[in-house]
């Protein structure tokens, strides 16, 4: 048996560093002001302690390009190092000086420190032929030093001159890595990564960042435009949002940030990616999937924790606890929020519910913990807009009425006011209560909630006639005598392509329209859920459209059709009839859409040679 150290050989290890260490090479400069940040904050930290002596003057961090001699530098008035520091911490590959800061100084805004991995210097390789640092130490009568790496193992150390205290990190831009050389890219990035880092940082002569952001600050400290004033500045071009929520956790894990509702107008402008992490206020990305719970990826706004676990990219969570814990601590806060605001507030709330209903339903289809909560706040609007109910507001107003015979609650629904009118105003007849459910993720949160909530079904008003919405009546006498009633039926026995239609008599009222064109709910839905690319999608939007033609026998119009001695023209006011129907539901559409035009034409003129073209 063997036992031993693993070798590491440097020659190896160099290439591997400037090819891969960081996916994006863009990353060099965050790093490396990461770095620069982290030696300016222990310099504070110590002047606090009393360990560093004098003023510390002007702190900047300064980004300088050369174009002539194709250099980036980047300077601070950090800490500096000694030549034995540059040995130890740039000589030695991973190994974080901030780590070790860290350690000694524990309890003193260890919090503050970006660095924790000692890879980061390293990722000026990526775009650098060659790197030079001129370093001098914030302790009395240190000596400057010069350190120089063209990415080879070899460097050269030597004592140089130097009059401030500080560090600058010179990169020799190679010829594949011309772009950051231009002005517009460095500033792009350093907008992206450092536009709130705590340190001021300057390029051009400009300084690029705001060092006192507003999660940074307590809540008590800021006025609802100042909340308003952070929101225009991460998102310049949006309406205001609806209302935001502030985080600032100690224990057991550190997380701040504010999280903003937006106002959403329509639901197809649902855009996700829009919240920010950030670590000890250093951009690390949009992607928050893991620490922010899913149906939340809809609001926007800033989260930043020191204790979310970074790989040496800062670019992709790995699996911890506090991640998890974080997750949580965010459902819980957003739904003290909106459990607060419907309370207290809920005017506003039933006024913002355009926009904070696709957040709410979407929670609680995605998140069983958020729906315990979210039912308390959950409103449904009447389809007049007079009323919002919950849904034991909703049970108590129909508790008599809208119950089938199963017992469950009918939770009667429209997903088109306009089109759904003439049912809408039927069931109201009867003293039914339609709600509205018209947004993109309505047909999902249905089904959803029909398996979540206990003895509750959904029915579109147009699903059935209204006498068969609540309780189904198999039969409704007619005044129409057999022979009339089979001469009738067959009159609609008509032939539509991409559509599967069945026909049925009864004898409803006389002022109920003459023929009710209604699809099975079930199936309807589910040709719904398939147009927005749902589980079964490609099944479900290839059947044809189930159609039932209620013809009501009772409407005074099919005395006047019966006695009709012309059986053509019968013919033409039965299907005419029936393709109003098929209108009210959208079903007409193309060349049946052009021959009910021409049909119509030809009753009303009475000849058989009007004809008109509409295109389909």
């Amino acid at each position: 048996m063997q036992k031993g150290s693993i070798r590491v050989q440097t020659e190896n290890i160099f290439p591997i560093i400037k090819k891969f260490l960081y996916s994006d090479h863009e990353i060099f400069l965050r790093e490396l002001i990461s770095n620069a940040v982290d030696a300016t904050q222990k310099l504070k930290t110590l002047a606090s302690l009393g360990e560093a002596k004098g003023e510390l003057g002007d702190l900047t961090i300064d980004v300088k390009i050369d174009k002539e001699k194709k250099t980036i530098t980047i300077s601070d008035r950090g800490v500096g190092m000694t030549a034995e520091e540059v040995d130890k911490y740039i000589n030695q590959v991973a190994l974080s000086g901030a780590e070790e800061f860290v350690s000694k100084y524990k309890g003193q805004n260890e919090n503050n420190i970006i660095g924790k991995f000692g890879l980061g210097f390293y990722s000026s390789f990526m775009v650098s032929q060659k790197v030079e640092i001129f370093s001098k130490s914030f302790r009395e009568n240190a000596s400057a030093v010069k350190w120089e790496c063209d990415g080879s193992p070899e460097y050269s150390l030597e004592e140089t001159e130097k009059s401030e205290r500080g560090t600058d990190v010179v990169l020799y831009i190679n010829e594949d890595s011309q772009e950051f050389l231009e002005d517009g890219r460095i500033r792009s990035i350093l907008t992206k990564f450092c536009r709130f880092l705590p340190i001021a940082v300057k390029f051009e002569e400009k300084q690029i960042n705001n060092t006192n952001p507003a999660w940074t600050k307590k809540p008590s400290d800021l006025t609802t435009q100042d909340y308003q004033n952070f929101y225009k500045e991460l998102y310049p071009f949006n309406d205001a949002p609806l209302f935001w929520i502030h985080l600032n956790v100690d224990y057991p894990f550190h997380l701040t940030g504010i999280l903003y509702f937006p106002k959403i107008k329509q639901s197809y402008e649902i855009q996700k990616d829009k919240i920010q992490l950030y670590s000890n206020q250093v951009f690390v990305t949009d992607e928050v999937k893991d620490i922010v719970p899913e149906f939340l990826m809809l609001l926007q706004g800033v989260i930043d924790s020191p204790d979310i676990p970074l790989n040496v990219s800062r670019s992709y969570l790995q699996g911890d606890p506090n991640v998890r814990k974080i997750n949580n601590h965010i459902t819980k806060k957003v739904a003290d929020k909106l459990e607060e605001i419907f309370n207290k507030e809920r005017k506003e709330f039933e006024e913002k519910w355009e926009s904070l209903g696709l957040f709410v339903k979407y929670g609680m289809m995605t998140d069983d913990k958020f729906l315990e909560r979210a039912n308390k706040f959950h409103i449904m609007e009447d389809v007049d807009g007079s009323k919002f109910y919950t849904l034991d507001e909703y049970r108590t107003a129909v508790e008599n009425l809208q119950k089938n015979k199963d017992g469950k609650l009918v939770i009667l629904y429209t997903s088109n006011p306009v089109q759904q009118d003439s049912y809408i105003k039927a069931a109201q007849a009867r003293g039914y209560k339609i709600v509205k459910l018209e947004t993109l993720v309505d047909a999902g949160f249905i089904n959803q909630m029909e398996m979540k909530w206990e003895n509750v079904h959904f029915m579109r008003v147009d699903s059935e006639i209204v006498d068969n919405l609540i309780d189904r009546q198999e039969s409704n006498e007619t005044v129409l005598n057999e022979s009339d009633a089979g001469k009738l039926k067959e009159l609609f026995e008509i032939q539509i392509p991409s559509i599967h239609l069945s026909v049925e008599l009864k004898g409803l009222s006389p002022e109920a329209p003459p023929v009710v064109a209604t699809r099975p709910e079930f199936t309807r839905r589910m040709k719904d859920m398939a147009a927005l690319g749902g589980q079964m999608g490609s099944f479900y939007a290839n059947m044809p459209d189930e159609v039932t033609l209620t013809v009501n026998g009772n409407h005074p119009i099919f005395q006047t059709v019966l006695q009709q001695d012309n059986p053509d023209k019968q013919l033409k006011i039965a299907h005419n009839l029936a393709d109003l129907a098929l209108l009210s539901q959208g079903l007409l559409k193309g060349n049946e859409l052009t021959a009910f035009i021409n049909r119509s034409i030809e009753l009303i003129e009475g000849k058989e040679k009007a004809r008109i073209i509409v295109e389909p």
